[in-house]
């Protein structure tokens, strides 16, 4: 049985230096995938009008937390004591989300109650998908 953890959230979409625009968004964990954290954003605040996901690796998170973490697509960065930066990189620009950095903790520190830090298992998944490619012997 797999545990999901969700905790709705503001964030801060930065548009300019100076610019910034509240947006909604829920924070989710689920065991079923151990490895990574998403962020949910729903469909009015989208350009084509689907919510859409954020994925990345939990490990990230809590990198970005104390410093800059990311060299790829997400990019986790702490903005003073209070906010932390989530930037988002896509082909057509990036996307930069400021969140208060104690939701973040808090978000990260549940996900800790459901699976440990290094406690994460890759799963059944692929364990089946091993033992498919090597012929049934892992």
């Amino acid at each position: 049985m797999h545990v999901t953890l969700e905790q709705p959230t503001g964030a801060r979409l930065v548009i300019a230096a100076d610019k910034d625009l509240a947006i909604p968004a829920t924070l989710r964990y689920t065991s079923a995938d151990p490895l990574a954290v998403h962020i949910d954003f729903p469909p009015h605040v989208t350009l084509d009008g689907e919510g859409t996901t954020w994925t990345f690796a939990r490990v990230l998170l809590g990198e970005g937390l104390r410093g800059p973490a990311g060299l790829g697509t997400v990019r986790v960065r702490p903005c003073g004591a209070a906010h932390t930066y989530v930037e988002y990189h896509s082909p057509v620009g990036p996307a930069v989300l400021r969140f208060a950095t104690s939701d973040l903790f808090r978000f990260l520190a549940r996900t800790y109650t459901v699976i440990a830090p290094g406690e994460e298992t890759v799963g059944a998944e692929l364990d089946h998908g091993l033992a498919a490619l090597f012929g049934g012997r892992v």
